[in-house]
C-alpha cells in the first residue's frame, strides 16, 4: 500500500490524534496524505546494523546525544515524519515523558522501502532541508549507497554537502565525531 489519499489534506493535528494502525503499521503524514511504510526484510536489517552502529558509538564516551527508532516530527501543519532512525545531539532530546510531536533531531536516517522512497528522496528530503535538519542519510538498498546531506555550518540555509558513498567508503559525520561504519556493513548479504 502507497499511500490512503482523502478529499482534504489531514493535518498535523488531526494525523496525532489518530488511533494507531491496528496492524502496527508506521504511517507518517506527507503534504497532508498518510503514508503507510511496510519495510521489506532488507530495510530492517540495515535499520538494525545503522542503529547499533550510532548506540555503540553513543556509549562509547561521554555525552553523544541520543539515538531512536521512529519519532512523530511535525515539520509543518501538513506533514509528521518518523525517520527511520534519529539522533539528537546531547542536551536536545526530548524528554522521556515527551508527547508527540517532537522536536526535529539532529540526523535523520531514511532507508528505501517500496511504499516511501519517493517520498524519502523528494518530499522529505525537502522539506528536512526547508526546516533546517542539520544532516540527513539516505540508504538505497536497491543500490547499496547512502547519500548524505548535510550544511556545511548550522547557519547555512540548505544542504550545501552532498556525498553518495559506495559499499568501498566509510559513513562518518563531523555531527559524530569518531563514528565510522564501513558502508557494506550496512548491507546484509545474508
Amino acid at each position: 500500500m502507497d499511500a490512503v489519499t482523502t478529499a482534504q489534506r489531514m493535518t498535523a493535528d488531526e494525523f496525532l490524534a489518530l488511533e494507531p494502525d491496528k496492524r502496527w503499521r508506521r504511517r507518517e503524514l506527507i503534504d497532508g496524505e498518510i503514508v503507510v511504510n511496510e519495510p521489506s526484510y532488507m530495510h530492517n536489517r540495515s535499520q538494525f546494523r545503522i542503529g547499533f552502529a550510532l548506540e555503540a558509538w553513543i556509549r562509547g564516551g561521554p555525552a553523544r546525544g541520543t539515538a531512536g527508532n521512529p519519532l512523530d516530527v511535525a515539520l509543518h501543519e501538513h506533514n509528521v515524519f518518523a525517520a527511520d532512525l534519529f539522533w539528537y545531539r546531547d542536551g536536545r532530546a526530548p524528554q522521556l515523558t515527551a508527547k508527540a510531536p517532537y522536536p526535529i533531531p539532529d540526523l535523520a536516517v531514511e532507508i528505501r522501502s517500496p511504499s516511501t522512497w519517493r517520498y524519502d528522496i523528494g518530499a522529505k528530503k525537502a522539506s528536512y532541508e526547508r526546516h533546517g535538519l542539520p544532516e540527513l542519510w539516505l540508504v538505497d538498498t536497491a543500490a547499496n549507497v547512502v547519500l548524505v546531506f548535510r550544511r556545511s555550518m548550522p547557519e547555512a540555509p540548505d544542504f550545501d554537502v552532498s556525498e553518495e558513498l559506495d559499499t568501498e567508503a566509510t559513513l562518518t559525520s563531523p555531527l559524530l565525531p569518531g563514528f565510522a561504519l564501513a558502508v557494506k556493513e550496512i548491507f546484509p548479504l545474508d
